[in-house]
């Protein structure tokens, strides 16, 4: 049984991620905080591991504080950089490590992929940036390094459970006029493209996207449709900067992204819109 090694296991991704990884007869290990802070323990963990998966990271949304920024920070590189000693001192280095990154990665001016890109001169754009940095330095231990930037996944729980109660009460819309763009990717596929990276030990930077995205609008509608209810209520931006002050951005803007190098590699996406994915995780059955 080939061991995969996760941080970040306890989330929304992670524990779909362990499921599947055990239906496909890998060996999911889990990683604890504690262990991140013993490199000597974390480094016997990973030896003779298939692959390291890195999830860890405390959640965008939420109001950035100078201390929230802080966690930010630190929930992603530091537990990256404990990754990157561990495999320092390993003397079996794993096959792979596929860590994480997001498309707020990218400006929001235009439509991108991974090799047609501005990068976002902002918060969010440099901590991708810097985590993604920290990553690919194992490359240096000759570890196969993949990244993948990360839609906003849709299933049933994670954000679509945050986003569907208020549709459900009547209450849904657009947030602001709803023209920012929203790059997304269902659960299934982003499963399928661990699989499918796993498998076939594909390194480099990909974008987890559907082929087609859409915008705040197009999910609006897609949700109204689908759960029949009313989308006349737009959610004021100024409303959310009130709540989350600079975090505000991850929901009032947003990037267009298609992802070129996982299609070019042949993986096939089986939800490719907005409509196709809401219609699977909330229509009826």
């Amino acid at each position: 049984m080939k061991n995969v090694v996760i941080t970040g296991a306890s989330g929304f991704v992670g524990t779909n991620l362990i499921e599947m990884l055990k239906n496909e007869g890998y060996n999911p290990i889990s990683i604890q905080r504690a262990d991140l802070k013993n490199i000597e323990k974390l480094s016997l963990i990973i030896d003779d591991a298939k692959a390291i998966i890195n999830l860890a990271g405390a959640s965008i949304i939420g109001r950035w504080s100078d201390e929230y920024k802080k966690l930010l920070y630190s929930s992603r590189l530091d537990t990256t950089q404990a990754l990157i000693d561990a495999i320092k001192k390993s003397k079996n280095k794993p096959e792979m490590l596929i860590s994480t990154s997001a498309v707020g990665i990218y400006a929001n001016k235009k439509q991108y992929d991974e090799t047609n890109a501005e990068y976002a001169d902002d918060f969010l754009g440099k901590l991708c940036q810097k985590w993604e940095s920290k990553a690919l330095e194992a490359n240096e231990q000759c570890v196969k390094t993949a990244i993948f930037r990360f839609g906003i996944v849709m299933g049933d729980g994670g954000a679509l459970a945050k986003m569907k109660l208020p549709f459900k009460l009547g209450v849904g819309g657009t947030i602001g006029d709803g023209s920012q763009h929203f790059s997304f990717v269902h659960i299934k596929d982003l499963l399928n493209a661990y699989k499918f990276v796993l498998q076939n030990s594909i390194d480099g930077v990909f974008n987890l996207t559907a082929p087609v995205p859409t915008t705040n609008y197009g999910l609006t509608k897609a949700l109204g449709k689908t759960l029949h209810r009313p989308t006349i209520f737009p959610v004021p931006e100024f409303v959310l900067r009130l709540i989350f002050g600079e975090g505000a951005k991850v929901l009032t803007d947003g990037q267009s992204v298609v992802p070129k190098r996982l299609i070019d590699a042949g993986f096939e996406f089986e939800f490719q819109t907005i409509e196709e994915t809401i219609e699977d995780i909330l229509g009826e059955k």
